[in-house]
């Protein structure tokens, strides 16, 4: 593979800027949703998440050409968490004096469903994202991407740079530990 050089997008002409643009907002439509709650999850509160959110896709932006080119064609999700990830991973270093907020007191975040499912579940809920606190950071990373955003093994895999049997351990695992959890309560 040939080192490709990194473009900033103000330095392309204007008709290849307004594509990458039109390219960008798209993928920033598609996946806005997942790299928030990718961020809320880990972060546990609205306006940490918010940040990070927007961290990410600025980060994103600076290098979306050369990802466009490097993908080869396979879906940039993965790449999105990816740099969530690590944008939290900083989070937890830059803050790791400081007092946080539990993710027992958080409230869910909203989603398509009625507010009377949201009721029913939300105690449940409460349980799930306290003991995810118990478990080790790649553990519980896992689990938020493969049941909070839905993505798959590969997915998954990709975005922590891990091998497809690696990932699917880790999976396994930290569902184990996640339901011995629940279950010593």
């Amino acid at each position: 593979m040939s080192a490709a050089k990194n473009v900033e997008p103000a330095s392309l002409d204007p008709a290849a800027k307004a594509e990458l643009d039109r390219a960008f907002e798209d993928l920033y439509r598609a996946h806005l949703r997942d790299v928030y709650s990718y961020a809320y999850y880990r972060v546990g509160n609205q306006h940490d998440a918010e940040d990070l959110t927007e961290q990410a896709f600025l980060q994103a932006y600076r290098h979306f050409d050369r990802a466009r080119r490097e993908s080869d064609g396979r879906p940039l999700r993965p790449w999105l968490i990816r740099i969530a990830h690590n944008l939290a991973s900083n989070y937890y270093r830059d803050r790791s004096r400081r007092p946080q907020t539990s993710l027992e007191v958080a409230d869910p975040i909203p989603t398509r469903h009625g507010t009377e499912a949201i009721a029913e579940g939300r105690e449940e809920l409460r349980q799930v994202m306290a003991n995810l606190e118990k478990l080790s950071d790649d553990r519980r990373e896992v689990l938020i991407m493969r049941f909070a955003l839905g993505m798959d093994n590969r997915e998954i895999a990709r975005a922590l740079g891990r091998s497809d049997g690696a990932t699917k351990v880790l999976i396994h695992r930290a569902i184990k530990q996640l339901q011995e959890e629940m279950a010593d309560e």
